[in-house]
């Protein structure tokens, strides 16, 4: 379980530091502009970390799957030759996706001064902005990235299924509550995540992009990495008790044992 934290830790942190620093510092110095490599980069980044996320959340559900189901066998299928294995390929696919659509993106003529009524790099906004209406390539990758997240949505979704039948036979209500309040909030934040997603990228174009397509696009760049230490870390006994200990060491010189 630690492992996987690890990994997406790092990718919630990367995910936010692509997008939000350069909007800040847009809003705060009242300019707006990125050049086309900087573009360029910021919608493999984006892209590239989102992808990676879903593979890593479809991982990390499985991993929770082996833990509650078959909890005696977890050493033996949960190796840390596999989890490696796992991250990795988590990783790879994310990289794929990404140059698979900034390739297809990018291939297309667009403007060479526009504005991307967005604040940051979106493909659907800056597909609006291309001189060609020849979109087959990037509605290809589109549609083969969505049926992936679809199934890794039904494999997360159907390995809490075992979860939840294998905790109702937990006699302990506590034990209940406790997989529960876990459980249901990472299902609630892949669902927003992937329905986020779905409606900003599957949505019909529009000629004049709305307020709408602002806080569809926070909801599935910001949202994730802001709830997932909530419910990954800060809920974990064991994480905020090394925390606590942390702050003990800052603020009073010293750990208790």
């Amino acid at each position: 379980m630690y492992f996987f934290l690890k990994h997406l830790s790092f990718l919630d942190l990367c995910y936010v530091l692509v997008i939000l620093p350069k909007a800040i510092v847009d809003n705060l110095m009242n300019s707006s502009s990125i050049s086309l490599w900087g573009c360029i980069l910021q919608v493999f980044l984006v892209v590239s970390l989102a992808c990676t996320e879903m593979a890593l959340l479809t991982v990390m559900s499985y991993d929770r799957y082996v833990a509650v189901c078959y909890p005696l066998h977890y050493e033996v299928i949960m190796k840390r030759a596999t989890c490696i294995k796992m991250a990795t390929s988590s990783w790879l696919s994310g990289g794929v996706s990404g140059i698979l659509h900034t390739v297809t993106t990018f291939s297309l003529p667009i403007k060479t001064s526009v504005l991307v009524h967005q604040f940051f790099c979106e493909i659907p906004q800056l597909l609006r902005l291309s001189c060609s209406n020849e979109y087959l390539a990037e509605v290809g990758a589109v549609a083969i990235t969505s049926l992936l997240s679809f199934v890794c949505f039904i494999f997360i979704a159907q390995s809490y299924i075992h979860i939840f039948s294998t905790v109702l036979n937990i006699s302990s209500t506590v034990g209940q509550s406790k997989a529960f309040s876990t459980c249901i909030p990472h299902l609630a934040v892949v669902t927003v995540f992937l329905g986020a997603a779905a409606m900003a990228y599957l949505k019909p174009a529009e000629d004049i992009p709305s307020v709408f397509d602002l806080v569809v696009s926070v909801f599935y760049t910001v949202v994730p990495p802001t709830l997932n230490p909530i419910i990954y870390s800060l809920r974990n006994k064991d994480i905020k008790a090394a925390m606590l200990k942390y702050f003990k060491i800052i603020y009073f010189g010293s750990a208790t044992c």
